[in-house]
């Protein structure tokens, strides 16, 4: 397992890799140090990005600048992730750039609207945020439910104004500046 870290307009990411995908991703904001531990305590040793991993790094430099990046071929590592939170990402990975969900709408899809807080449980626990787009997951009414990555719901707020999104918008739809 391996770990870089990178600059970005956003701020300072951190990725972590193994031979089967992305395994985390530390959003910026963080303490670098704390991140550093935690990548460390992972086992993840500092490593130089082969070219796939390069392909991820400018994937999520050029979403940091604004552009619309499509996630969706990335490599994904879940092991040692629960089932269930599984096909809450499986589901949460069809949401392209500028869509949202509610935490209700992926327990509805998993068959049971009283899963929504399991889901959001899930969200807070996505060990590769932005990629896995927990950001995208709002909750009932258009508000912005939780985020638990640094910054909380002002990180939130702010990726998805990059991506063309107003809080408060219905669900599923973009508000265009037209």
């Amino acid at each position: 397992m391996y770990s870089t870290t990178f600059a970005t307009a956003l701020g300072e990411f951190a990725l972590v890799w193994t031979d089967r995908g992305v395994r985390r991703v530390y959003l910026p904001g963080g303490d670098s140090a704390e991140v550093a531990e935690k990548m460390a305590k992972l086992g993840a040793a500092p490593g130089e990005p082969d070219r796939a991993i390069s392909a991820i790094v400018d994937l999520i430099e050029d979403y940091a600048e604004g552009e619309n990046v499509d996630f969706s071929a990335v490599p994904l590592d879940l092991e040692n992730v629960p089932d269930f939170h599984r096909r809450c990402y499986d589901i949460l990975l069809t949401f392209g750039w500028g869509m949202t969900t509610t935490y209700g709408d992926i327990a509805r899809q998993l068959g049971d609207v009283g899963l929504s807080r399991a889901v959001g449980q899930a969200m807070g626990a996505n060990p590769i945020p932005l990629i896995i787009p927990c950001h995208r997951v709002l909750a009932a009414g258009g508000g912005a439910g939780g985020f638990s990555a640094p910054g909380g719901t002002t990180s939130k707020r702010a990726m998805l104004a990059l991506e063309g999104v107003t809080m408060g918008a219905p669900p599923g739809q973009m508000q265009f500046a037209f």
